[in-house]
């Protein structure tokens, strides 16, 4: 039953984050913003789909596996990679977007997590696709998504830097 919990919240937020993203890139094109880099946007939307697709089939009574236990341990850490997760959201406000949009002449956001960290949200990627697998003994899966996720990370971290030096001040980090 805890994987249950655990996997349903997860994914609601996923949903959620997704409506808010959708909402603000909305907002954010129509002042003027433009997308950068969103041919990788497709694999990147995949990789984290068949990433908690798959958890919910292993990990849950009715998948492979049957119900796995729960550390507890790693449920904290993955609880604090969301309180960093909520603090970038916070931090970018009205910004924060899960696509690459640059809005020309705004400033570079150098508050909350982004002034000891260029890419604070990609960290706590990182950590989720490994903690979460790894919180039900999934190790093997974790190692698997975790490498596919460095590849998707590589392109999109390049074309995000890039990006920051296209003409645009500011470019909204996700």
């Amino acid at each position: 039953m805890e994987a249950i919990l655990i996997l349903g919240l997860v994914t609601l937020q996923r949903l959620g984050e997704l409506v808010l993203s959708n909402r603000n890139t909305a907002r954010l094109m129509a002042e003027g913003a433009r997308e950068v880099g969103e041919e990788h946007y497709p694999f990147m939307v995949a990789l984290h789909a068949a990433w908690l697709a798959g958890l919910w089939w292993l990990a849950s009574p009715w998948g492979g596996m049957g119900e796995l236990p729960v550390s507890l341990a790693l449920l904290i850490v993955y609880v604090l990679l969301q309180v960093l997760r909520f603090w970038v959201i916070a931090t970018l406000g009205r910004r924060w977007t899960t696509r690459i949009i640059v809005l020309p002449d705004a400033p570079l956001v150098r508050a909350g997590p982004y002034r000891f960290l260029g890419h604070p949200n990609y960290v706590v990627v990182v950590g989720e696709i490994a903690v979460l697998p790894l919180m039900f003994g999934l190790g093997w899966y974790a190692l698997l998504f975790s490498g596919l996720n460095a590849l998707v990370l590589f392109v999109r971290i390049r074309a995000e830097n890039a990006a920051l030096g296209i003409g645009s001040r500011q470019q909204v980090r996700t």
